[in-house]
């Protein structure tokens, strides 16, 4: 059980001048890896998604990441306001974004809908007034 990459960014709430720039970084060390370039873009997709929703909804949060057997694992972690109603917020369109959010164009109730359709294996753990776990698994084979 080999660990062939890992490591973490640390994402910022509120931080939107620097949006996308773990899901950029993360990009490169897996291009760099070797990667199928359809499988970096899944993992990217999905990480940009969750990277945003850490932005836009939590205090702060973490995007880890480790490819091992077979399979890129990304493991987003946010302290927020956890999500009420998965069910709900699993709905294409499905928005709590504030209108401010909304008119810099995000929060369009895409986010959680593109991770799970970029993993093969998707999970999300929520608690309400603590935070929200998402991990998304890619095979890689």
């Amino acid at each position: 059980m080999e660990t062939l990459i890992n490591g973490n960014f640390h994402i910022v709430g509120g931080d939107f001048s620097n949006a996308g720039k773990a899901s950029t970084e993360l990009k490169t060390i897996l291009t760099n890896s070797g990667l199928d370039i359809a499988k970096v873009r899944r993992a990217v997709i999905a990480s940009f998604e969750g990277e945003m929703n850490i932005i836009i909804y939590a205090v702060a949060g973490t995007i880890s990441y480790q490819i091992q057997n077979g399979e890129l694992k990304v493991t987003l972690q946010d302290i927020g306001p956890g999500i009420e109603n998965i069910d709900l917020a699993m709905t294409e369109g499905y928005s709590t974004a504030p209108d401010w959010v909304r008119e810099m164009g995000w929060g369009a109730g895409m986010g959680l809908p593109n991770m799970k359709r970029n993993a093969d294996i998707f999970t999300i753990n929520s608690i309400v007034g603590e935070g929200t776990t998402v991990e998304i698994v890619i095979n890689l084979y």
